[in-house]
């Protein structure tokens, strides 16, 4: 009885549910209420019942046969106001556009945060320090620093387009901006330096003799401005120091590993990331970066300073290589723990050890499974470079550590697939280990919306167990990073393709765009790729699901992606179609198609192996 009471209260909610439903068939997916942007336009995404026009600000707009629909709107700076109506019933939004550019001053006055450097700085003897500062036109603007003056000039500056233009398909044409900018540079004396008996040389900025050998803290900047025979003066908030060569820091990466870049913010490309251990010598600061000596830039909370080392300086003698299951590793004993930088190339790998002379007469290389022939030579005096040519085009994964000095780098072997041994019954893809990533997931991360509200993180899953059931099928191993909707950061995604090492990685998603893309006519299949081993499986499920499925090519692209970034091996992330365009999410939540999109994935996968092992 208690059963049959529940399941009939159950009933009437489900019935109420749906009552509510009905009554607001006019959805507006995204933006959401109040949304805030520094775009020009935006899309919108929705969905109302197909009979009837859709209208916003009383202009009618196009839909899908389903009556979905994703307008692109122009923003006026400040709030704008986009009411829609489908037949009685209306939804208003309300969007506010922001400046992504600092506001110029009319008057005497610099730009709100536009002084330059705006954290503390410090660099060797002999280099350059800029200064940068945002003025009204036509102001003469100066810095004064240790004594000198240093004029700062009107550049008219070009803004490169943002990184995500590549995505929305623009053109890389640069742009003037109308933003006066005002910079200048002063080269910090030599050593010993320039400046005499305590007084700074006119054309650097101020060391005196006296602060040989010892770290100089020249101050703040300050900033002056003058315009119309008025003047104001405003001190700088990065204070500048010049290091001295004779005193220098050597920093040890704490991290593992530590995230190399090249220049003193998230916003710089990354280099080779370098092993936990590795040290170099701190020859910069910016604000929380420090400058190594080989020349890449690493936040200070990835490393510790050693008291009373000498700049890491190493010789290399002998390295040998040996087998292990699965893997070459080749070691290279050092003195102590140098930078590393890696290139894969076609057929070749090469690892080049900095702050490193060798004195090497003789390296052990047996017959290897990945390895043709070793060359290396000494590139300039403290770089040593080593050149594997490889027997196989395909790279399989590659990892570096340090165990104690020694260097070791491991390069993976091609995977075991038994299904090519001789009078073998196994399927395809049998001893062949597949790791599968289902994008975003749990109640904080649901990835990009449809039209109707479904959620990416609910398709990638869908899309995911059918790809893992084909690859079952055919022999694989397959290892999934979630299988239920759950809370997945990133660094776990990427640290379970760091343990399990797999043949492969594939991370599946579905696509957005920014706001100021086009999301009724942007639609397709998306490749991203970061590691060059993973290219050829990049380009060929990409072209493979453009062709057998008959989709539309959004692109292959190079991206710093965190789940295409693992080097252990070759790792792609697939934009399946967008989410947000209204004909694609059709096809998107079809269970037809997505049963035909897991086959085709899995064939695709199928035949790569085909291909490279052929």
């Amino acid at each position: 009885m208690r059963k049959f009471f529940a399941l009939f209260v159950f009933g009437i909610i489900i019935a109420i549910s749906s009552i509510a439903v009905a009554a607001q068939p006019l959805f507006i997916a995204y933006p959401p209420a109040n949304h805030q942007t520094t775009a020009d336009r935006i899309f919108f995404i929705g969905t109302a019942p197909p009979a009837g026009d859709v209208s916003v600000n009383g202009s009618r707009i196009s839909r899908t046969a389903s009556g979905h629909f994703a307008p692109s709107l122009p923003l006026q700076m400040g709030v704008n106001i986009f009411t829609f109506r489908h037949e009685n019933r209306e939804v208003t939004i309300r969007v506010t556009r922001q400046s992504d550019r600092p506001e110029i001053p009319s008057d005497l006055a610099f730009a709100k945060d536009s002084l330059m450097p705006k954290v503390d700085v410090a660099s060797l003897p002999g280099e350059y320090i800029c200064f940068g500062a945002i003025a009204p036109a036509n102001a003469t603007v100066s810095v004064k620093l240790a004594g000198v003056t240093i004029p700062l000039k009107a550049r008219s500056q070009v803004q490169l387009p943002d990184n995500k233009s590549v995505l929305l398909g623009e053109t890389s044409l640069l742009e003037k901006s109308s933003i006066e900018q005002y910079q200048g540079c002063a080269k910090t004396p030599p050593n010993p330096p320039l400046a005499r008996g305590g007084e700074a040389s006119s054309s650097s900025l101020g060391v005196t003799d006296e602060s040989q050998g010892k770290t100089v803290d020249l101050g703040f900047p300050v900033f002056e401005l003058t315009m119309n025979d008025r003047a104001i003066s405003e001190q700088g908030t990065g204070r500048i120091s010049i290091l001295s060569p004779a005193d220098l820091e050597v920093a040890e990466i704490t991290a593992d590993p530590g995230v190399a870049r090249t220049g003193a913010s998230t916003d710089f490309s990354r280099m080779t990331p370098l092993p936990k251990g590795t040290r170099a010598t701190v020859i910069g600061r910016e604000g929380e970066w420090l400058r190594l000596d080989y020349g890449a830039w690493i936040k200070a909370s990835e490393v510790q300073i050693v008291k009373d080392a000498v700049p890491p300086r190493s010789i290399i003698r002998s390295a040998r290589s040996r087998q292990v299951p699965g893997w070459t590793e080749v070691l290279f004993p050092l003195e102590i723990p140098v930078p590393v930088t890696i290139q894969e190339g076609e057929r070749t790998f090469t690892l080049t050890l900095h702050n490193t002379t060798a004195q090497t007469d003789i390296i052990r290389l047996d017959d290897d499974p990945v390895i043709a022939r070793l060359a290396w030579q000494q590139v300039s005096p403290l770089q040593v470079q080593y050149t594997f040519h490889l027997k196989s085009a395909q790279q399989w994964g590659y990892k570096l550590r340090y165990e104690g000095t020694t260097l070791v780098l491991s390069l993976k072997h091609p995977p075991a697939n038994t299904s090519a041994m001789p009078n073998s019954q196994a399927k395809p893809l049998s001893g062949i280990k597949i790791l599968i990533d289902p994008g975003h997931g749990g109640p904080n991360d649901l990835g990009a919306v449809s039209p109707t509200g479904v959620r990416e993180k609910t398709l990638a899953l869908t899309v995911s167990k059918l790809v893992r059931d084909e690859l079952v099928n055919r022999g694989a191993t397959v290892v999934m990073t979630r299988e239920e909707d759950v809370d997945l950061d990133l660094p776990p995604r990427v640290a379970m393709i760091q343990k399990e090492e797999p043949a492969i990685a594939i991370s599946l998603h579905y696509n957005a765009l920014p706001d100021n893309g086009d999301a009724m006519n942007t639609k397709g299949v998306g490749t991203f790729w970061f590691h060059p081993q993973a290219h050829s499986l990049a380009v060929f499920l990409h072209n493979y699901l453009v062709t057998k499925l008959n989709r539309p090519s959004y692109g292959v692209f190079w991206n710093n992606l965190a789940m295409t970034r693992p080097a252990v091996a070759p790792s792609v992330l697939i934009e399946l179609g967008f989410t947000i365009n209204p004909e694609e999410f059709e096809w998107i939540a079809n269970p037809a198609e997505q049963k035909r999109l897991g086959e085709a994935i899995a064939r695709g996968i199928t035949e790569w192996f085909a291909s490279v092992n052929s």
